[in-house]
């Protein structure tokens, strides 16, 4: 089935979410050095971002950077990935870092994701979150997300979660 592009510009009362810049890199090497994995060579963060351009273009859907409007800072990414699902029912991604945790921005940028996918007249979403994660799972839960399955990878247990969007 064919699906027409999520928009790549996403507002909400408080936050962009738009196509990552050549600003972001350095923002979002401090990210994920905060997972606890060590700092990404700038090389390997712009090879990221190019193959997040270059996967954008082809499924039409795209995790987006997130920025606050009031400040115009970079705290993190939210949007649509074929990640561990499809194209069809593409997963739900976001990470924002920890100093902005708990002031409800996931949720915002999440729900803008959602809309924007219902918009696409896809069917349905998935998520996968690792255990420990109970911040996502309460965003997934304000979202209407419900848990489907769990499977076990490389790194541990992961949980799905699915929500229709029809």
């Amino acid at each position: 089935m064919s699906y027409p592009p999520m928009p790549l510009q996403l507002e909400t009362a408080r936050l962009t979410l738009r196509p990552w810049t050549e600003s972001d890199v350095d923002a979002h090497r401090e990210l994920v050095a905060e997972r606890g994995d060590g700092m990404p060579s700038i090389e390997h963060n712009r090879r990221m971002i190019e193959d997040q351009r270059a996967a954008s273009a082809l499924t039409g859907i795209a995790l987006l950077a997130v920025i606050r409007r009031d400040v115009g800072d970079f705290i993190g990414y939210c949007g649509l990935t074929v990640g561990r699902a499809s194209v069809d029912e593409p997963e739900i991604a976001y990470e924002l870092f920890r100093r902005v945790h708990r002031q409800g921005y996931a949720t915002e940028g999440a729900s803008a994701v959602l809309d924007a996918a219902i918009a696409t007249g896809r069917k349905r979403l998935w998520s996968t979150v690792r255990p420990w994660n109970a911040p996502s799972f309460r965003v997934l839960d304000k979202l209407g997300f419900k848990r489907d399955h769990v499977s076990t990878d490389d790194r541990g247990e992961l949980v799905w979660l699915t929500r229709s969007l029809s």
